[in-house]
């Protein structure tokens, strides 16, 4: 199964790039981000067409999560992360695949700190972290991918000194995505790309940062047990088109994890 997350800031502005890509890629699920539309406007049916189905959650002018399958339906699971019901932002939607459990997300970005939005993006970060945690014990195959607005550590970015009081590297959120981690999940990134740096993700439309291959890794794949990870990368060529997103798509192909069949008699 190859899965992907694509943070493609603005669903309709660059359909044409994604259904492109969708057709050379031919992913199996694949996670968006930053719609920038509400759910009535998504293209559903240009999807469709190009044999995808689609569950999408969108807000006008901001955020937006969708889930794609390639010539499978898509059973709705959740559609707004889990503890808090006053949180009105669309940035998770969860559903159930060919037997795989996908939560899309979009994490807060949480800038500028401090402040309110720093502080929405921590506790928005713990009840993501409960959630990864009720999955992760059901045991079933699970993947978790999206924007996670985080820079695991310094090998992550390319000049952290640079970027050092945004909210995307600070200890506290690095230490939010740790404790997820810790509870079990793969990076399918980082499991099968050791070098420092890794593939990056993003690159900043200032100061020409892709031009200069001054990028972030902040898109992340996470893999429950059940799964193992065969391959992973980053599309980067995405980002070196015309008019486009600010990220590129990041992709695994997994496979059910093996089982032992050892014993002790």
């Amino acid at each position: 199964m190859l899965v992907a997350t694509w943070n493609v800031n603005n669903v309709l502005k660059r359909l044409d790039q994604q259904l492109d890509w969708l057709d050379r890629r031919k992913p199996d699920v694949v996670a968006l981000q930053e719609l920038k539309g509400v759910t009535e406007s998504f293209p559903v049916e240009d999807l469709r067409a190009a044999g995808f189905e689609s569950l999408a959650v969108g807000q006008r002018t901001w955020n937006g999560v969708a889930l794609l399958a390639r010539n499978s339906e898509i059973v709705p699971v959740v559609k707004a992360l889990p503890g808090d019901s006053k949180d009105k932002e669309a940035r998770y939607v969860e559903g159930a695949s060919g037997g795989v459990l996908f939560g899309c997300l979009y994490a807060v970005n949480g800038n500028p700190r401090p402040g309110p939005k720093f502080d929405y993006k921590l506790r928005w970060l713990e009840r993501m972290r409960k959630r990864a945690e009720e999955l992760w014990a059901t045991g079933h195959s699970v993947v978790l991918l999206g924007d996670w607005n985080v820079v695991p550590s310094d090998a992550d970015i390319y000049k952290p000194d640079t970027w050092r009081d945004d909210a995307l590297l600070q200890p506290e959120v690095r230490d939010a995505f740790q404790s997820i981690l810790a509870q079990g999940w793969t990076d399918a990134i980082r499991t099968k790309h050791t070098e420092n740096p890794p593939p990056f993700t993003f690159w900043d439309y200032r100061r020409k940062r892709w031009e200069r291959e001054a990028g972030l890794r902040i898109d992340h794949i996470l893999v429950s047990r059940a799964l193992e990870v065969v391959a992973s990368g980053v599309d980067r060529e995405e980002r070196g088109r015309e008019s486009p997103s600010d990220h590129a798509p990041v992709w695994a192909e997994l496979r059910l994890a093996r089982v032992s069949t050892s014993h002790r008699g």
